[in-house]
């Protein structure tokens, strides 16, 4: 694991393709949250209309989310990359991909920044060299997922199982991990502030080694032996 100082974990020199996604993704947060995403917007007021749901972070940011349409899951659950780029995790239109199973897929390379990946199936997919900035994916499953070198800031895995994945030379600043399977995963050179690191060491799935690099999972996150 590289450290990159106490939060915000934008301080350290980070690799030009890394650097550019993290700063631009940083950048977003200053600016108004795209009028085309309404499901992505904090709301916390108005009545939940049927089917909706809301999700409320442990940093208190309320998301509402439209009913899971699971009437078109063989054209909805397709990885698409972003024609608007990875800067601002925006799309023209939601980018859903919720409960689906997308088991075993190649996404290596994909900008998906901003994809609401919630409760879905994504195991042994290759993310390699792929964006997942801003990503909501609650619950969703990962096992033996390749993220090398994938840039993941502020992407949020509350409950996810990543059991057997590796992210060497990933990007993930700010990303939450809460209660999340981390069992047999790998973060060799991850890029990961040590503020974040700290919350995820206290994770007691932090355990294992990697089946495929051999890496042991807390040592490669820099926690240290138990």
């Amino acid at each position: 694991m590289r450290l990159q100082g106490f939060a915000p974990s934008f301080s350290a020199p980070l690799a030009p393709r890394a650097a550019i996604g993290v700063l631009a993704a940083a950048l977003f947060t200053l600016a108004p949250p795209p009028t085309s995403l309404p499901a992505m917007l904090p709301s916390a007021h108005a009545a939940l209309s049927e089917g909706e749901k809301e999700v409320r972070t442990e940093g208190g940011v309320v998301y509402r989310f439209p009913p899971v349409d699971l009437t078109n899951l063989k054209s909805r659950c397709v990885f698409s990359s972003s024609a608007m780029g990875q800067a601002n995790a925006a799309r023209d239109s939601l980018y859903d991909l919720r409960q689906c199973p997308m088991s075993g897929k190649n996404a290596a390379g994909f900008d998906i920044s901003g994809a609401i990946m919630a409760d879905g199936d994504f195991s042994n997919t290759n993310f390699k060299e792929a964006q997942l900035s801003k990503a909501f994916a609650s619950g969703a499953k990962f096992d033996d997922c390749d993220f090398s070198a994938a840039v993941i800031d502020r992407a949020y895995f509350k409950g996810a199982s990543f059991r057997g994945a590796i992210f060497n030379n990933a990007v993930l600043s700010a990303s939450t991990f809460e209660d999340a399977d981390l069992e047999n995963t790998d973060f060799t050179d991850a890029y990961i502030g040590q503020f974040d690191a700290k919350k995820i060491c206290k994770n007691p799935t932090l355990k294992g080694e990697n089946p495929k690099t051999g890496a042991p999972t807390k040592e490669s996150l820099g926690c240290g032996a138990s």
